[in-house]
């Protein structure tokens, strides 16, 4: 082993181990020959390989480091040191490792693919994309680079190039699961259901313990209002990934939506752990989700959500102050501060961000269902719960002319920014059987899309007040001052089944899991009408039962 033939042929047969595959052998070869010659650069760069195939991300990152420190003109040793790093989530040394590996190696067609990857996991899907296509230019047939053409596409939001991108992988390299997985992510973005539970399915023929494609495959089927189906897929996403939080919160809204309220707000619990999402805010005393009585402590309650479940859940205020707790805190959106003190039993309202005065246990609103041991068979629903304030009241009062009856309050889109908003917002030109009915309708809408603004502007039959409600008391006046509500899936939807007001709720194919998967009502607002789609987009349909059903209110003696 001393002299430079027996190092040479160590060496040629711990590479042929490797190739072979037989790791274990070839790294102790490896090893004897790197004691004999500790500069060695291609042993250090095959050593670090090894170390990178068997998961040891960071001794294989020392490795290709020690090598391209011996000999920095090695461009396949800055190539590995760039994807070692990159499995060690240190992005930014990666690209400078890469880009190191491109300048010595321009042509090198694994080098660019690398350095493209490189700059997809940094978020940079442009540049990656252009990248991947470069690699293309000189591999047409290189199915990875054509899969990771997709990925980027996706990335950048434009899921029919990303298809397109799939297909054509998929004609180099039909069988490959990343492919069929990464298609039905895409399929999935442009809502065509049925199409990515089919290519789910085929991620999974090859290998079948794909957690992911699991998952997803469950959302798409709960896309598809297949709930009892789509809880059996998450059941194998969750046997391969213990405890996984994304797995669960799926389950959670999928077993809400079915009304199994209690398993479902036990999995709700998940949502402060999955992917992407805030922590629960950190606090100094306990939370507290129903285990003890909280009879003599103060409780600090806070919103966490969107305005309509902080709406939704302040019913259970009440309902805590109740059972003898000593005093209640609601922490909400400064948006609902001053309607949050028209709540019985609420002590003390603050903002979202304010100091809270001392309390020894807090609460997320959403966990209250949780907490107050919340079943299908009794929710709490003590309608009204809130109600306008006089003053703006008489403001908004006069703002109305009182010969103009009946008055319809419209409420037609959300947050934009909602996951969502694409099936539960309507564009407001749909709304225009509606408008035909002899009413004055009210747009409470807040937030108006471009387009919607320009068609409203035009449109004589509905005074806006949207835009000049500063707050959700001055909503909450204006409903009171109409006849009926007509909603979206939005926050004035809430608003109006929490005052007990006459509400039709407009619902997609797959509603929101408060409004349950069928019926024409709801626990949580009893006194709101449901109208559904019976087909996902089909908001026509809906809006022609909607005017009829409007005829025959407006028809209908006083």
């Amino acid at each position: 082993m001393s002299g430079p033939f027996n190092l040479a042929q160590s060496f040629n047969e711990a590479l042929a181990l490797q190739r072979q595959g037989r790791l274990r052998e070839a790294e102790k070869i490896y090893a004897r020959v790197l004691k004999a010659a500790p500069d060695h650069v291609d042993v250090l760069n095959l050593l670090g390989s090894i170390k990178a195939q068997q998961g040891h991300m960071g001794e294989a990152q020392r490795l290709f480091a020690a090598a391209v420190k011996i000999n920095p003109n090695v461009a396949g040793a800055w190539a590995n040191l760039g994807q070692a790093l990159l499995a060690l989530k240190r992005s930014d040394e990666a690209l400078q490792s890469l880009e190191r590996a491109r300048s010595l190696a321009p042509d090198d067609i694994n080098v660019l693919h690398q350095h493209a990857n490189a700059l997809l996991s940094l978020g940079r899907s442009e540049d990656a994309l252009a990248g991947f296509r470069e690699v293309l230019t000189r591999a047409p047939r290189h199915g990875e680079a054509r899969l990771n053409c997709g990925i980027a596409c996706a990335a950048l939001g434009r899921h029919d190039e990303a298809v397109a991108e799939f297909d054509t992988a998929l004609a180099l390299v039909p069988t490959h699961p990343a492919v069929h997985y990464n298609r039905a992510l895409a399929l999935q973005a442009l809502g065509r259901y049925d199409e990515a539970v089919q290519a789910h399915d085929r991620a999974l023929a090859a290998p079948p313990q794909h957690a992911g494609a699991w998952l997803h495959r469950g959302r798409a089927l709960a896309a598809l209002k297949r709930i009892d189906e789509a809880l059996a897929s998450y059941g194998k996403a969750g046997a391969l990934r213990k405890n996984d939080p994304d797995v669960e919160f799926s389950e959670a809204l999928a077993l809400l939506t079915r009304g199994d309220y209690r398993r479902g707000f036990a999995k709700y619990e998940a949502r402060w752990r999955r992917t992407g999402m805030p922590a629960l805010p950190s606090r100094r005393q306990p939370l507290w989700l129903g285990e003890y009585p909280l009879g003599g402590k103060t409780v600090l309650l806070h919103a966490e959500q969107g305005f309509g479940d902080t709406i939704q859940f302040a019913r259970y205020a009440p309902l805590l102050a109740a059972r003898g707790t000593k005093k209640i805190v609601l922490e909400v959106q400064s948006e609902l501060t001053a309607l949050m003190t028209r709540l019985d039993g609420v002590v003390t309202v603050i903002a979202r961000g304010e100091a809270p005065p001392a309390f020894d246990v807090h609460t997320p609103l959403g966990s209250l269902p949780l907490a107050m041991g919340t079943d299908s068979t009794d929710v709490p629903a003590p309608i009204p719960y809130l109600s306008a304030d006089d003053r703006a009241m008489a403001k908004w009062s006069a703002r109305l002319d009182p010969r103009e009856r009946p008055r319809i309050a419209l409420a037609w889109s959300g947050n934009a920014s909602h996951y969502n908003d694409r099936n539960r917002s309507i564009p407001f030109p749909r709304l225009a059987p509606l408008l035909a009915q002899p009413a004055r309708f009210i747009s409470v809408q807040r937030d108006l899309r471009e387009a919607d603004a320009e068609r409203l502007a035009a449109e004589p039959r509905v005074t806006h007040l949207g835009g000049d409600l500063e707050n959700f008391t001055d909503t909450a006046a204006v409903l009171a001052l109409c006849d009926l509500v007509i909603a979206a899936d939005t926050a004035v939807a809430h608003l109006a089944g929490a005052m007990g007001r006459p509400l039709w709720v407009l619902i997609p194919f797959v509603p929101d899991w408060r409004w349950t998967l069928s019926g024409e009502t709801s626990p949580w607002y009893p006194v709101a009408r449901l109208f559904r789609q019976t087909a996902p987009g089909d908001w026509d349909n809906v809006i022609a039962r909607v005017a009829a059903e409007l005829q025959r209110f407006i028809a209908a003696p006083a």
